[in-house]
């Protein structure tokens, strides 16, 4: 059967809470409690979208998205009371494409929950990664010799080898090339990579970081992606 957000969480009266908050308002939703029931759930039905705690009674949430990611490109969003920017970034750079902290508005997160599933595709095909990487016209692709896109393939390469980016990092830098030399804000990125105003600034330095990681020679001297102090982004073309 296929739902449009699987939530795998081990505290039974928020999880239950929320999935009846979301099959209220028509957001088809199951709601599992372990890692073990996940890997059950996916074996035999499908979800476009997950909601993934860190903490499971059975397991780690954190290897749960390890392993989801190995056959699935679905957005997955951690919610946990966590709140270290080291568990945010390890989120993050294993597949996860967006963090909340619990406790959650029931409202503020289906409102989020909704936004992402429209920017994916409500038919919730994992395949159709050419609408979750938002590539524009190949045509005008960057390529100054040493970093290159490739909109057609969704690949990018840098100093000699393939990077290493998920489609939400594939379609910030694709946005930034695209407006390269000019200063991009973070509302700007919010609106136009996320395509919401939910996502928080956390989750945008943590993605740029792991973009410099993968294009710079120097991630710490980063000379394609330079921070506008409190302003946003600048992609300087080289």
């Amino acid at each position: 059967m296929q739902y449009d957000c699987l939530i795998i969480d081990d505290e039974k009266a928020l999880a239950d809470n929320t999935c009846e908050y979301f099959n209220m308002f028509d957001v088809k939703t199951k709601a599992v409690y372990s890692k073990k029931e996940a890997e059950e759930f996916l074996s035999t039905d499908s979800a476009s979208l997950i909601l993934l705690d860190i903490n499971l009674s059975d397991g780690s949430g954190f290897e749960l998205c390890k392993k989801v990611r190995e056959s699935l490109n679905i957005p997955i969003l951690f919610i946990s009371a966590r709140n270290t920017d080291d568990d945010k970034i390890i989120a993050l750079n294993i597949g996860g494409d967006d963090y909340i902290e619990k406790p959650y508005s029931l409202g503020v997160l289906l409102a989020k929950v909704r936004v992402v599933l429209k920017r994916f595709g409500s038919s919730g095909d994992a395949t159709n990664t050419s609408t979750a990487s938002g590539a524009g016209d190949t045509s005008k692709d960057y390529d100054d010799g040493n970093l290159k896109l490739d909109s057609l393939n969704k690949v990018v390469t840098a100093n000699g080898k393939t990077a290493k980016l998920t489609s939400i990092e594939f379609k910030l830098l694709k946005y930034l090339t695209d407006n390269h030399d000019r200063l991009v804000t973070k509302a700007e990125l919010f609106d136009n990579v996320w395509n919401d105003k939910f996502t928080t600034d956390g989750t945008l330095n943590v993605h740029i970081r792991k973009i410099r990681e993968e294009i710079e020679k120097d991630p710490q001297n980063p000379k394609y992606i330079v921070t506008v102090w409190k302003e946003g982004y600048k992609f300087v073309s080289l």
